[in-house]
């Protein structure tokens, strides 16, 4: 397939790269350029080359659909490229409107002449990826804009409006009115003066660079930790402000190559196609006709409903807000408005933004009210009795097509369909809290749950800037069934000698955002408690420690009781070990006769971290979820796993499944507890003795 177009303006030829949907620079595309170089070089009529992008931009660089296959290393490579750029007998010049981004920026920086169009976005973004660019843009884009601000691009990888290049050697020429005209009638000009500079003959001009740049690099330090990639970023610049360009280029290709191999860039590679794939659901065609969301009700108006409201709100999509008392509609309200306002004096929405968006929600008492909805989401208290009355309400007033989304975070989706006669409309939004700031969307498709639904609703989790990902129905969804694992063996491991404090910190250094213990103090420790109790019944089989009951009884409910596993002085939230809680965990271990133990940090991270990865195993076996890539996104962005090891199914290929399943044999020989859970999962012990991962 041609992946560019050649066209020849009189003494000028065109080269249009048009590759959707952002011209990444795949093996086709780089070959359709170097044809049209040679073409155009080898054309005596021909004296200048303008390079543009159909469609939306310019280049947005790689092609991410040839990642990890050998056409991403097939020549000719980007280097390849910019060297016959270089070598041209005649000027080549980049257009360059919408977007010119990571090796779209280096194929640009490689050109002549650069000319833009107001507006477009610049980028070298692979630090993101925990990369640095790899074809020259630590090296040409220091000696074309000022140092400082090279670097922060280049380190931060954010875009940068190309009108603030306006006044840099990036851009010759700053095109207003059609974008191609106006770069072939530049073409003609420089063609005229017969000069081809190149960015590698400039120097960068900044007075005791080495000194700007160490206090780069120990800032780039003291906020990097855990990233390497922004301190190679550093280095490679470094290179570019103090060395010949060859020797800098050499130090950038080393930086590249030993980053492609760390472990946090592959973890943050991981992470991105795992945002990509989890929008493909094998069932349902790209092309499945999408149900109309203009406008969408939440049933509840306490905390998760205001914040699942609000998400609407800031996508400019109406809502109306259904309680079944004033006071409680009142007390949402004021909430929703205490949010924006905050929002507001922190700079981050207008301050005229606030009665904006509070006018796009219309608070009532009446299901009446919110019959003509596209979308209602209800978020009413965790009890299958109080959702069975919701649904059936909707099911008795709501429009026909209109969606009926339900938030629980345990219950049965499907038993909730079936209390309505269209279990096909019915799908579950489980939202995290806070609903208005965690990322994370798990979709639950019900048995019934029409693929159209199911369709619009991953699309519109886009809409509202959230990360959607698709979960079967079992108790508790993927997130919650695996993280209830997680909370057992932490209890497990205060019922044989750890504090809570050791366990959050030993997690917390690993890379969790937040301890088992804080966590749960954060959510509220009487939230888990009720589904315990609903466990006992349902599950008799299930262990559990009896420390978390004993503490809910003492009314120590977490942060909004003032004490919990930590207590909390008045309007902190700083979480502070309490001498009534070690009491209570040392008078537990005497009554059940153990005697406590030292309990190593390894061991804490492994217990906690392959409790996800066995049951993350079965949740994967049992279909619940389609990929191990979902499982690992949906704990990078709803809780807190450290992105730089790339969720709990990755950081297990990374150990080795082999490994895996000793560390779990050890625990299994452990008394107390539940050590029938480290039975390994079936798909767990078949793939080690595969020798394989979950994500080959």
């Amino acid at each position: 397939m041609t992946t560019a177009r050649y066209f020849q303006h009189g003494d000028v030829a065109v080269i249009t790269m048009d590759n959707p949907p952002v011209n990444g620079l795949g093996a086709g595309l780089r070959q359709a350029i170097a044809d049209g170089l040679t073409r155009a070089g080898r054309d005596a009529t021909v004296r200048a080359i303008v390079l543009t992008g159909a469609g939306r931009g310019f280049s947005g660089g790689a092609d991410i659909r040839e990642f990890n296959t050998p056409a991403t290393f097939a020549e000719p490579n980007l280097h390849t490229l910019i060297r016959m750029i270089e070598d041209s007998r005649i000027p080549v010049i980049a257009a360059i409107h919408g977007i010119a981004m990571g090796g779209g920026l280096e194929l640009a920086l490689g050109c002549h002449y650069r000319v833009a169009a107001p507006g477009a976005q610049i980028a070298l973004p692979e630090v993101k990826l925990g990369l640095l660019p790899g074809a020259g843009g630590t090296q040409r884009l220091p000696r074309v804009v000022p140092l400082e601000m090279a670097l922060n691009m280049i380190v931060s990888g954010n875009p940068v409006d190309s009108s603030r290049f306006a006044e840099t050697r990036l851009f010759d020429a700053m095109i207003e009115g059609e974008l191609v005209e106006g770069a072939i009638a530049f073409a003609r000009k420089v063609a005229a003066e017969d000069k081809l500079p190149r960015i590698r003959d400039l120097k960068v001009d900044y007075p005791n660079a080495q000194g700007y740049l160490q206090f780069a690099r120990n800032t780039v330090a003291a906020v990097a930790k855990n990233y390497p990639a922004p301190l190679r970023c550093v280095e490679a610049v470094t290179a570019a402000a103090t060395r010949p360009f060859e020797e800098g280029m050499a130090i950038e290709r080393a930086g590249f190559i030993a980053l492609v191999e760390s472990p946090e860039s592959r973890a943050l590679r991981h992470a991105f196609f795992a945002e990509r794939a989890a929008s493909r659901i094998p069932d349902v065609p790209e092309d499945t006709p999408m149900r109309p969301v203009k406008e969408v009700a939440v049933i509840g108006a306490g905390t998760m409903g205001g914040g699942i409201a609000m998400n609407f709100v800031n996508a400019g999509i109406p809502v109306r807000l259904l309680e079944i008392e004033q006071a409680g509609l009142d007390r949402g309200m004021a909430t929703i408005r205490r949010n924006y306002e905050n929002t507001a004096k922190k700079g981050r929405i207008p301050a005229d933004d606030v009665e904006r968006r509070m006018a796009m929600i219309r608070p009532t008492l009446s299901y009446d009210e919110i019959r003509d909805v596209d979308l209602v989401v209800e978020a009413v208290f965790e009890d299958m009795d109080v959702k069975r009355v919701v649904f059936q309400n909707l099911d008795r007033l709501m429009k026909k097509g209109a969606i009926l989304a339900t938030n629980t975070s345990t219950l049965d989706v499907d038993r909730i369909a079936a209390f309505t006669r269209r279990p096909e409309d019915v799908i579950g939004m489980h939202f995290f809290s806070p609903a208005n700031v965690m990322k994370l969307l798990e979709i639950v498709r019900g048995e019934k749950t029409a693929r159209d639904v199911l369709a619009t609703v991953m699309k519109l989790s886009k809409t509202i800037r959230k990360t959607g990902v698709v979960s079967g129905v079992c108790d508790g969804f993927i997130g919650n069934r695996m993280i209830e694992q997680y909370s057992r063996q932490a209890t497990f491991m205060l019922d044989e000698g750890a504090s809570p404090a050791q366990v959050d910190r030993a997690i917390e250094k690993f890379g969790f955002a937040m301890g088992p213990f804080r966590m749960s103090d954060l959510a509220g420790n009487d939230v888990s408690w009720y589904i315990r109790k609903r466990r006992y019944v349902e599950k008799p089989e299930y262990k559990y420690s009896a420390i978390p009951d004993k503490l809910c009884e003492l009314g120590r409910f977490g942060q909004k009781t003032g004490a919990g596993w930590y207590r909390y002085e008045s309007g902190s939230r700083k979480a502070i070990p309490d001498p009534v809680v070690d009491e209570l965990v040392a008078k537990h271990r005497e009554a059940l006769g153990i005697t406590p133990r030292r309990i190593g940090d390894d061991e804490i991270v492994q217990r906690l971290v392959f409790a996800l990865v066995n049951e993350g195993a079965k949740i994967l076996e049992e279909g619940i979820a389609m990929r191990a890539s979902d499982i690992d996104l949906i704990y990078l962005s709803g809780y807190g796993f450290p992105l730089y090891r790339g969720g709990p199914m990755l950081y297990a290929d990374e150990v080795g499944l082999y490994n895996v399943l000793r560390a779990m044999e050890g625990f299994a020989a452990n008394p107390h507890g539940d050590p029938g859970f480290w039975t390994p999962a079936p798909l767990l012990a078949k793939l080690a003795a595969q020798g394989k991962g979950f994500n080959d």
